[in-house]
């Protein structure tokens, strides 16, 4: 097994520490309100239980960070499977919120397992990829069984109805298999025939339709999601340039509903201004670019596809988020990652940074120092001390 020879990307470990941290600022400006009104006027519960999660996320960063990333070659088939099984139970036995079945709980503890499944994908992925380099372009032996894979989670996915989780999760499934070099022709063959399908399956719900409609029209005809927007989008404009103030939100108010979720990148706007807004995706950006600089340097494929995998997860995800929260998306659901109140998604999601800041110590971005200890004297070639 490789043995590590540097040490961790300094700037991801700080914009990472620097997401996780702020949200619960955030966080608790969001939700302080909703929080009150829930839970028997007990302002604290929701940035109590989002803090809680946020420490757990720093341990799940650490851990990941030191668990060498060849481990996974053992284990990424069986996280595939656990992650099925907990999919095919959400379908039977999950719990229903807002009309879609997407979570399953076990006693006290709730959690999506799509969270789970999208990182346990981009992790087998990556093994599969770097054990199939000599016969990548085989199509039955190579290119066959990574599709399988990914049209499970992704039809899993589709049917809880949520149909924007699985469609990135399709996405950066296929950046990942273009990464791997699997041949072009069978990605645009199976991209031909299966566009037309997710499209199909987009229109299919009454609900889906209607918020592709008021997006592209400009009619919100009573569309939640249309709602959702105008509040986020007014939120956002009424921030300026150097925001209202920490803690001095309008929107946080019962105007703009999931704001403490979905929506809070439109609290940073409007409570931090362009600036806090720009300052946010400058963190992912650094992760983005610092990402793909690891994944350049990894020593093997396995470290390259891993990286490329985690990097456009987290990336992709907080430019959707961004995307539908100033209008330029209809409304998706996604949250954003390290900055939206949640569990699983913090968890998960700061465990995979830390996979990915384990590739980064196997590459020479930060050398570890080589200390020349002086040897003490001794005695010449043929000479005794006296």
């Amino acid at each position: 097994m490789k043995q590590r020879t540097g040490h961790i990307d300094l700037w991801i470990f700080l914009s990472v520490l620097a997401l996780m941290m702020f949200s619960v600022g955030v966080v608790y400006s969001a939700s302080v309100s909703i929080s009150g009104m829930r839970h028997d006027g007990d302002f604290n519960y929701l940035v109590r239980n989002h803090t809680i999660r946020v420490v757990m996320g720093i341990g799940a960063l650490f851990v990941g960070m030191f668990v060498n990333y060849h481990f996974y070659q053992r284990i990424s088939k069986y996280l595939l499977v656990i992650a099925l099984l907990l999919l095919a139970y959400t379908l039977v036995g999950g719990t229903v919120v807002k009309g879609a079945q997407r979570w399953v709980a076990f006693g006290p503890v709730r959690f999506q397992p799509s969270e789970f499944a999208k990182f346990a994908l981009v992790i087998h992925l990556a093994v599969l990829l770097a054990a199939k380099q000599r016969y990548i372009h085989h199509f039955r032996n190579s290119f066959l069984p990574l599709l399988f894979w990914i049209l499970a989670v992704v039809g899993l996915v589709f049917l809880q109805p949520n149909f924007s989780t699985g469609a990135i999760l399709l996405g950066i499934s296929f950046m990942v298999l273009f990464v791997g070099r699997v041949k072009i022709t069978h990605l645009v063959a199976v991209a031909l025939a299966g566009i037309p399908i997710v499209l199909i399956y987009a229109v299919s719900a009454t609900y889906r339709w209607n918020r592709i409609m008021a997006h592209f029209t400009d009619d919100g005809g009573g569309v939640a999601g249309n709602y959702q927007v105008d509040q986020a989008i007014i939120g956002m404009g009424s921030g300026g340039i150097f925001g209202v103030g920490m803690g001095m939100s309008k929107q946080r108010e019962l105007y703009l509903p999931e704001s403490y979720t979905d929506f809070i990148y439109a609290i940073v706007g409007e409570e931090y201004g362009l600036i806090g807004a720009v300052l946010i995706l400058a963190l992912f950006a650094i992760v983005m670019v610092r990402g793909m600089k690891i994944a350049k340097r990894a020593t093997d494929d396995l470290g390259r596809f891993l990286a490329v995998g985690i990097t456009c997860t987290i990336t992709v995800y907080a430019i959707v988020n961004a995307m539908v929260t100033t209008g330029l998306l209809p409304t998706t659901g996604l949250p954003m990652p390290l900055l939206s109140y949640g569990g699983t998604t913090i968890i998960f999601t700061a465990y995979a940074l830390g996979v990915l800041l384990n590739i980064s110590m196997f590459t020479r971005i930060r050398p570890r120092d080589i200390v020349v200890h002086d040897e003490p004297a001794g005695p010449r070639v043929g000479e005794l001390y006296q």
